[in-house]
């Protein structure tokens, strides 16, 4: 191993990586400052919120995961100078995302009221139908954005969106407290003006990356095709062929994560609350992950693009060792303060006590959630995205979810033996896509 070499990796990774992270995390502190902020309105809010945002998260993953179809495109176009194919991906990925945002919203909005029939409890469904329904609205906007963002991103520019998701999220914090509460004259909307915060944050957020990414003159060489005679049905395909198996591998991992909180929802309003604050938490260390595995996609396919397969192949690796130790530390941060988090959401003593304990399994289920989001990421870069999609869909709904149905209900752990079943899923995902990498590339090496 050449030792100097990976160093260089590193500092490229962390340099691309670090914006991401932050832009990642402002997008779920979005949820994160939500639950805070309702958790202190009551339990039913809580648990309220946590069954609309785990339905909308498999609205918003879908939509998420084929705009993360524009940035491998655009590094490997990058990485071969062809300029006039970024500026068709930048224009046909702008139209797509924006037509699927209609699309998801849509969707969304009239299939809301099939919540009843999830067996949640009724004072719980009657307060997240109108509550999601607001963020599926929100999709619009930030379909738009992360068209965007991702154009950029494929160009290893990512510090931009980062101060812009990081305004939008205090802007979205301070409207939490007006809207929610009815303060500087606005009406109090309870858990409802927590949604439109969400809402407004987005739009704010879609409008501030347009403005850069149209009018900042170093993107200026990428703009003349932007024009209604340049729409392209094969560049929209390209984006969609790769774009719609990544959104399948998003949606088994995150409706793996959300009909566990149905589940949950099973045995009553506090265990879902309790999940709730600690897949918030859970999630506030994943999507910090991903920014390690977006840097990872544009490594990787940037390097594809060159044609220099052995970096291509150690950006790879050393993305999954960033990626292990960011989440071994991120393990031990939550058992340290496991007793600390819970409280800062809610003041029922019940909730804390379950909320502490799943922290736990949360701690160790860190690095296996590390491996496999980089690995995802790394493979996107090679645009290897179907067998991904396979693999997710059997460790977490072929393992994951039926052990965590059978701990959790036959041999009578609770809402513990779900997130153990979360945790077994997690492992398997991890195991598989890390060779599944050390496959694909150490083929590419070798030819």
């Amino acid at each position: 191993m050449d030792t100097a070499t990976y160093k260089e990796h590193f500092a490229k990774n962390f340099s691309l990586a670090y914006p991401v992270v932050l832009s990642q995390l402002g997008h779920i502190m979005v949820s994160v400052f939500d639950s805070l902020m309702v958790g202190q309105i009551g339990t039913i809010p809580l648990a309220a919120a946590s069954l609309g945002n785990s339905i909308f998260m498999i609205v918003m993953v879908f939509g998420m995961g084929v705009s993360f179809s524009i940035t491998p495109l655009i590094a490997a176009a990058e990485g071969r100078r062809n300029y006039t194919r970024i500026s068709l991906l930048l224009l046909n990925g702008l139209i797509s995302n924006f037509l699927l945002g209609i699309l998801l919203f849509i969707a969304g909005y009239f299939l809301s009221p099939y919540i009843n029939l999830l067996n949640q409890p009724e004072d719980v469904v009657k307060l997240a139908i109108p509550y999601v329904n607001i963020l599926f609205l929100s999709m619009v906007p930030l379909m738009l954005f992360q068209a965007f963002k991702q154009f950029a991103e494929g160009l290893s520019f990512t510090k931009q969106s980062m101060y812009i998701t990081i305004g939008a999220n205090l802007l979205n914090i301070f409207l939490n407290y007006v809207l929610i509460w009815g303060k500087l004259g606005f009406p109090e909307l309870g858990m409802l003006g927590a949604a439109w915060a969400t809402f407004i944050s987005r739009v704010i957020m879609a409008l501030m990356m347009a403005a850069w990414v149209l009018y900042a003159k170093r993107f200026e060489v990428f703009r003349h095709f932007l024009r209604w005679r340049h729409l392209s049905f094969l560049h929209m395909y390209r984006i969609f062929k790769l774009g719609l198996p990544i959104s399948g591998q998003m949606i088994f991992e995150m409706g793996a994560f959300s009909f566990s909180a149905i589940m949950i929802g099973w045995l009553g309003a506090k265990q879902l609350a309790a999940h709730q604050i600690a897949i918030n938490v859970a999630s506030v260390t994943y999507m910090m992950a991903s920014g390690i595995a977006a840097a990872a996609t544009i490594r990787v396919g940037n390097q594809k693009g060159l044609g220099n397969y052995r970096a291509m192949r150690m950006a790879g690796n050393s993305s999954f060792a960033m990626g292990v130790l960011f989440m071994l530390v991120s393990g031990l941060l939550m058992v340290a303060a496991k007793d600390i988090i819970p409280a800062l959401y809610i003041d029922d003593p019940e909730v804390i006590q379950v909320a502490s304990t799943l922290l736990i399994i949360a701690a160790l289920f860190q690095i296996s959630d590390g491996v496999q989001v980089v690995g995802l990421g790394a493979l996107r870069g090679l645009e290897d995205v179907r067998i991904p999609g396979v693999i997710s869909l059997v460790a977490y709904w072929v393992f994951g979810l039926p052990v965590g149905y059978v701990l959790g209900f036959k041999l009578g752990f609770g809402v513990n033996g779900v997130w153990l079943g979360l945790l077994a899923g997690l492992s398997v995902a991890a195991l598989l896509l890390f060779l599944r990498f050390k496959k694909l590339s150490s083929q590419v090496v070798t030819t």
